[in-house]
């Protein structure tokens, strides 16, 4: 393969840094995106031992309006293109009704949603240019239906299903993929982060997969063009029932 970089968001932990493991073991040069500056670079020095691949980082926070400039202009500093667009980087959330600083709120869907659409704007016309690029927005089986709750994560998830099904459809024939991965439960240190370790502990281990396994479905799904894919066996067979007009009736009630 080319000299081809990666380009990472959330790549400090969990799915991040798995897309960056296994991305590296496909030879990319890898961006490495997170808020964590001094997490970012160990990781970095341990990318470039094992794989022998260039790693640059850079330290933002893309709840912040300003972050994918700023992503977009240590990128130029640093001399390289982006050929494969990783958005992953995001968070439980807020409740929508219940969490009553705005804010706190606005940064939220900055980081889930405007962020991932800037860093498409910003990159996908240079891998259009190009004849080749490929961008995984990581979505979740939660966008796949409604449900009662906070009223954020799921409804930002679906736009991000949405986006790339559209972005897929513009660039169709172009070189170009766009995937929305949608994984279920995953062993990461998501839940434990968003104060959800007794949801996870009485949860059905069959509902759990690993973040090597979610990648990896998630890497090849982009490649075959898939615009959409959910990631795990089990909910790939649910999903079919949970886009049913009887199901959706079923929840309303």
């Amino acid at each position: 393969m080319s000299e081809r970089t990666a380009l990472i968001t959330g790549a400090s932990a969990g799915l991040g840094l798995e897309f960056a493991e296994q991305l590296a073991a496909q030879g990319y040069n890898l961006f490495l995106i997170a808020r964590r500056a001094e997490r970012l670079e160990q990781i970095a020095a341990d990318l470039r031992s094992r794989f022998a691949v260039t790693v640059n980082t850079c330290s933002a926070d893309l709840a912040d309006p300003q972050a994918p400039d700023d992503i977009a202009l240590a990128v130029s500093n640093a001399g390289v293109s982006i050929d494969y667009l990783v958005n992953n980087a995001g968070s439980a959330g807020p409740d929508l009704l219940e969490d009553r600083d705005w804010s706190e709120q606005q940064a939220f869907l900055q980081l889930m949603m405007l962020s991932v659409a800037q860093l498409c704007h910003l990159f996908i016309p240079g891998m259009r240019e190009r004849g080749f690029g490929r961008v995984i927005n990581v979505s979740s089986v939660a966008a796949r239906i409604a449900q009662a709750g906070g009223c954020n994560y799921g409804p930002t998830k679906t736009y991000l299903v949405a986006l790339s099904e559209e972005l897929a459809l513009t660039l169709k024939g172009t070189g170009v993929n766009v995937s929305a991965l949608c994984p279920g439960f995953t062993h990461t240190d998501f839940h434990e982060v968003a104060g959800m370790s007794e949801m996870k502990a009485s949860t059905p281990r069959l509902l759990w997969y690993s973040a090597d396994v979610v990648v990896r479905e998630g890497l090849r799904a982009c490649e075959r063009g898939k615009p959409v894919y959910i990631s795990g066996r089990l909910y790939r067979l649910l999903d079919p029932f949970l886009q049913s007009v009887w199901t959706r009736k079923l929840t309303r009630l």
